[in-house]
């Protein structure tokens, strides 16, 4: 299983909220790519960077951290956040991005995203299912769409989509453990074999990934866990 710690964008610092929350922002590092290095030294391959801006004002904003970041380390990132128009995407890939995540684009505009599928293939996009109450958010989390989250998954796949990423935004932050029977239903409703379905939010100790990789994860996105020490990069070195 893919190993992903975050690093949450907002004014180019590396921030954490709590259920998508922006009044709960806890700035960690001023320096991001300072974190990204510190990944990286502990044998982490892959980064989920997420702009926080970009989310609420629907555009891409700290695209310069990300071409940093990419420049600066050998880190496989996925970026997402702000992610509405061709080139907002290319802005993305070009900063260094190797996978993007879209997710209210996904839910508003389902041509044009299935339209970056066929131009940039299923390995590089990745639909952003982020869920409050079973039903899929928007714009930063900041309003939830009458999307249900399974039947949202599975008509992207029956379109070729592959990879996937879901929060229960409910968790997220919160160090209280994931949603480990949303992804079970999710991967059972949907086949294993069909999605690479990755775990994002309340992943708070070493029990929850081997949980996770054993429902059939493909990957797990750590966050607060890493900064707040209940989890350490030392530990997930076995993982890696």
């Amino acid at each position: 299983m893919r190993i992903i710690p975050a690093i949450d964008l907002i004014e180019g610092k590396c921030v954490r909220l709590s259920q998508g929350d922006y009044e709960t922002k806890k700035i960690y590092n001023e320096d991001p790519l300072e974190v990204a290095l510190e990944f990286e030294a502990h044998g982490i391959q892959h980064l989920h960077l997420v702009d926080l801006d970009g989310a609420k004002a629907r555009r891409v904003i700290n695209y310069k951290v990300l071409e940093k970041i990419a420049s600066r380390t050998q880190l496989k990132i996925d970026f997402g956040g702000g992610i509405r128009s061709d080139e907002d995407l290319r802005i993305a890939f070009n900063s260094g991005a190797g996978q993007v995540t879209g997710g209210s684009v996904a839910v508003k505009d389902k041509p044009l995203f299935m339209s970056w599928v066929a131009q940039y293939g299923p390995e590089k996009i990745i639909l952003g299912a982020d869920a409050r109450d079973n039903k899929i958010a928007v714009s930063g989390w900041t309003s939830t769409s009458e999307e249900e989250v399974i039947p949202f998954i599975e008509e992207y796949l029956k379109e070729g989509l592959q990879y996937v990423v879901c929060t229960d935004i409910s968790k997220d932050g919160l160090l209280q453990g994931p949603s480990l029977d949303l992804y079970k239903d999710i991967l059972q409703a949907c086949g294993r074999d069909r999605i690479h379905l990755i775990a994002s939010g309340g992943v708070t100790s070493i029990s929850d990934i081997t949980e996770l990789i054993a429902a059939g994860c493909e990957g797990a996105i750590i966050g607060k866990a890493i900064y707040e020490g209940a989890i350490t990069l030392k530990a997930l070195e076995k993982f890696i």
